[in-house]
C-alpha cells in the first residue's frame, strides 16, 4: 500500500501497519521523515507517483486540503483504476464531494475517513476512525480500516458527513480547552495556582453538560433548570472576577447570552442559546 504523510500521526499509522506485516511505501514532502520510517521496514519514496505505482490501496494523512489535492495531482498518473484512496486528513467538508467526483471520473474509488486519534493512538491502533461515502466501498475497506484503530464508525452515505462530524468533534475540543484556559485565568487573577484550581475536577465533573443539557439542546427542550438570564449574570461575574484579564471563551459566550436574552429567551434554560443561530437565520430569510 501507499501512505502519504509522515508527520506525527502518519508515522504512528505506518509503524502500526509495519508491526502487522503490511508492506508500506511512504512519501512525505520532507523526504527525511519518510526515510526515518525505514527503521520500521517501510520503503521511503521520493515522489507521490513512485509510492502509488502498483499499490493496492492509497492512504493520505496530510496537513490540509491543499496538500491532499497537490499530492493526489502528483500521484494520479500512477494510481491504477479501481484502486481505493482513503483520506484521513481533516479537511473542509465542501471539498470532499468534488475530490471524490474527480477521482471517480478516473475510475478511482474514494473514501473520507478522518480520525479522533493522537500519534500514540495511531501507533497503538486505538481511538476512533470515522468514515462516510459509498457503503459498498466502505464494507470492502472495513477489514483494512478496523485494524488501524479501536473503532470504525460509518456515519452514512453522504460523502462529506465524516468531515463534518470530525470538525464538530474538534470544535468540542477547542471549546473545552478554551474554557479550561478561562478557568485557569480566573484562578490566576485571584491568587490560586493552576494545580490547586485543577482540584475542582476532583469534586466536580462538568461532562454532564453534554449528556444532559447537550441532549436537551438536540431535542429543543428549553424547560429551565438554570435560566439563560441567570447564566448571563454569572458570565458577567466571571468577567469581572478576572480583574482585567481576557476570558476569550467566556467573553464570546457572554455576547451570545446577551443576544439570546435580547431576543426574549432569558426565562428559558441556558440551552436556549441554541435558538439564537436559528432566529438569526430566520431573520435573514427573505
Amino acid at each position: 500500500m501507499a501512505f502519504y504523510g509522515a508527520g506525527m500521526l502518519g508515522s504512528g499509522f505506518v509503524q502500526a501497519l509495519r508491526r502487522r506485516g503490511v508492506d508500506v511505501r511512504v512519501w512525505n514532502r520532507t523526504f527525511e521523515k519518510a526515510k526515518a520510517l525505514e527503521a520500521y521496514g517501510a520503503h521511503a519514496m521520493r515522489s507521490p507517483a513512485e509510492a502509488a505505482r502498483g499499490a493496492s490501496r492509497v492512504h493520505l494523512c496530510l496537513h490540509s486540503d491543499e496538500s491532499v489535492d497537490s499530492t493526489l495531482d502528483a500521484a494520479l498518473e500512477a494510481i491504477a483504476p479501481g484502486t481505493p484512496v482513503v483520506d484521513h486528513t481533516t479537511v473542509l467538508p465542501q471539498n470532499v464531494v468534488p475530490r471524490r467526483d474527480r477521482l471517480n471520473a478516473r475510475g478511482i474509488a474514494f473514501l473520507h475517513a478522518p480520525v479522533f486519534m493522537g500519534p500514540p493512538n495511531a501507533a497503538a491502533a486505538t481511538g476512533l476512525m470515522l468514515a462516510s461515502g459509498d457503503q459498498t466501498l466502505f464494507e470492502r475497506l472495513r477489514p483494512f480500516l478496523e485494524p488501524m484503530t479501536g473503532t470504525v464508525w460509518y456515519v452514512g452515505e453522504r460523502a462529506d458527513a465524516a468531515a463534518v462530524f470530525k470538525l464538530m468533534g474538534n470544535a468540542m475540543i477547542l471549546a473545552v480547552v478554551g474554557g479550561l484556559n478561562d478557568m485557569f485565568t480566573i484562578a490566576q487573577a485571584n491568587g490560586i495556582d493552576r494545580a490547586s484550581a485543577y482540584m475542582l475536577f476532583e469534586r466536580y465533573d462538568p461532562s454532564g453538560q453534554i449528556s444532559g443539557r447537550g441532549k436537551r439542546m438536540s431535542q429543543g427542550d428549553y424547560d429551565p433548570t438554570w435560566t439563560l438570564d441567570m447564566a448571563h449574570k454569572d458570565a458577567r461575574l466571571m468577567l469581572d472576577t478576572a480583574q482585567g484579564y481576557d476570558l476569550h471563551a467566556i467573553g464570546a459566550v457572554e455576547r451570545l447570552l446577551r443576544e439570546a436574552s435580547a431576543r426574549g429567551f432569558g426565562a428559558l434554560d441556558l440551552a436556549a442559546i441554541a435558538q439564537v443561530p436559528a432566529s438569526a437565520a430566520e431573520a435573514a430569510s427573505p
